[in-house]
């Protein structure tokens, strides 16, 4: 039977509910335990022989004659319901109307079958929402990934597994926001409409503010508003939100998605790397209930120590280039000679992350990559012991980047010349580079003080769970249906 012939057939039952006094979609609902507290209780609600109400979606109905088995799914649980024509008022209109895929609610009583198995004796029965569409066989399920993804509803209704992890995902979150807080931070908002977006190298979407009328960039980073937060005198401060990167998209990569950012004053590069570890092992403990994760071709152990890994050292024993004294042309001929594919038009900083990029695809971790050049990060401090480098640590997990702290660039006039230099390489074709903020250069001269940041996404979550990004998602973008 047709898509078409279903819907059909199935808005004629409405019409049968309506003749018989049923409305199909009626605003409220008697329910008043769920199945969960039926199966937690049910010793006891047998024993009592207390009514009560159950509600939820017809996952499957069988039997013939005067008895028909249903069972019942809540989003907590599932409840077998018991529907007799002897006991049961409209058992017949129940077995005329009712399809796989309703939301009904049963009143009656606990008691168990002949075989034992808890149920529950319908004495009545209404219809809370009639469905025009048959669910797909929960045996063969969703097999195109894309119609997987564009009806996720069904996805997480049929695959339990999936739908484990989307409340592993909200724990994830949970957890972080809990370590935060345990630890005195203070969590806040920051805009998403910017007028000058900043604190990454990412090119932003655009669009128009029509009260103001003026164009406003979705932010593609929390930074700079945090560390104005600083400025204000909060000494401790974290957001979990989203940032919008006008990108491309990979298996990492998405457009759009939560990340997490937090600031500590009067912290620094050392005690910033220990209090990663110990959320990353809080998240692991708290969520998974374990350290090590198969993730693609790498084994994690987030248990074991974090080796340091230094930047210039590893792209020197690799491709025999200095990421320092190179020239630009240098820096360009030994991605060609890698023959690394690039997308876009390289100045040195473009080549040398490319690059890099190729190294830590084959590093485990976890690990901590430091020793990055200035001109790789322009809102970082410099090392008191080498200028040319910065206070930066990277997480580097199965192959990819999972997280970066560095002690904050506090020094405005320093601030505004890497700014400076950020503008001029836009200028230059550079779509990715930083813009000159002038407004947040003008808060950093009232004083900031030393500070350690540090910013993760959820492609940590993609990660732990061995997925793509977008498959974490609960609803990724995609085109619409020509």
């Amino acid at each position: 039977m047709s898509e078409a012939d279903i819907r059909a057939e199935r808005l004629k039952k409405i019409e049968i509910l309506k003749a018989a006094g049923k409305d199909s979609y009626p605003a409220t609902s008697a329910r008043d335990t769920s199945a969960a507290d039926f199966a937690a209780t049910f010793d006891a609600l047998e024993k009592s022989g207390k009514e009560i109400v159950v509600a939820g979606r017809l996952l499957s109905v069988r039997g013939q004659g005067g008895i028909l088995f249903a069972d019942l799914s809540d989003g907590t649980g599932k409840v077998q319901a018991v529907v007799q024509a002897d006991t049961a008022k409209d058992a017949a209109l129940f077995s005329e109307t009712a399809d796989t895929g309703d939301f009904v609610e049963f009143t009656g009583v606990a008691f168990k079958t002949k075989r034992g198995q808890p149920s529950l004796q319908v004495s009545a029965w209404n219809m809370l929402a009639k469905s025009l569409l048959p669910i797909p066989d929960a045996w063969f399920g969703l097999k195109d990934e894309e119609l997987v993804l564009r009806q996720r509803y069904l996805d997480i209704l049929l695959n339990e597994e999936v739908r484990g992890m989307f409340v592993r995902r909200a724990r994830f979150w949970q957890a972080i926001r809990d370590f935060y807080i345990g630890r005195g931070f203070l969590e806040v908002e920051s805009p998403v409409l910017e007028n000058s977006p900043g604190g990454a190298d990412a090119r932003p979407f655009i669009t128009h503010h029509n009260a103001l009328d003026i164009d406003v960039y979705l932010r593609i980073s929390l930074e700079l508003w945090h560390k104005r937060l600083l400025v204000a005198g909060f000494p401790k401060v974290f957001e979990i939100g989203r940032v919008f990167r006008n990108e491309g998209q990979s298996r990492e990569h998405l457009q759009d998605f939560t990340f997490l950012e937090s600031y500590e004053a009067f912290s620094d590069l050392q005690k910033g790397a220990e209090f990663v570890q110990e959320l990353y092992r809080h998240i692991a403990k708290e969520v998974y209930g374990k350290y090590t994760f198969e993730i693609g071709n790498h084994t994690v152990d987030l248990a074991d120590e974090w080796k340091a890994i230094d930047f210039c050292t590893a792209l020197k024993e690799r491709f025999g280039i200095d990421a320092l004294a190179c020239s630009e042309e240098e820096a360009i001929q030994a991605v060609r000679d890698a023959r690394i594919e690039v997308g876009e038009q390289l100045n040195k900083a473009r080549a040398i992350d490319h690059l890099w990029k190729s190294v830590r695809k084959t590093i485990s971790g976890p690990a901590f990559l430091t020793g990055v050049p200035v001109y790789l990060e322009p809102l970082a401090k410099r090392l008191p012991e080498n200028p040319q480098l910065v206070e930066r640590l990277q997480v580097i997990i199965a192959g990819s980047e999972m997280g970066k702290g560095f002690s904050e660039l506090n020094d405005p006039v320093d601030q505004r010349a890497r700014f400076e230099e950020q503008q001029h390489m836009r200028d230059e074709g550079d779509e990715e580079a930083q813009r000159l903020d002038e407004e947040y250069v003008r808060a950093m001269e009232y004083g900031m003080p030393p500070a350690f940041g540090f910013g993760v996404s959820e492609r940590l979550f993609a990660f732990l769970e061995n997925r793509p990004a977008h498959e974490a998602q609960l609803f990724p973008l995609l085109r619409p249906k020509s």
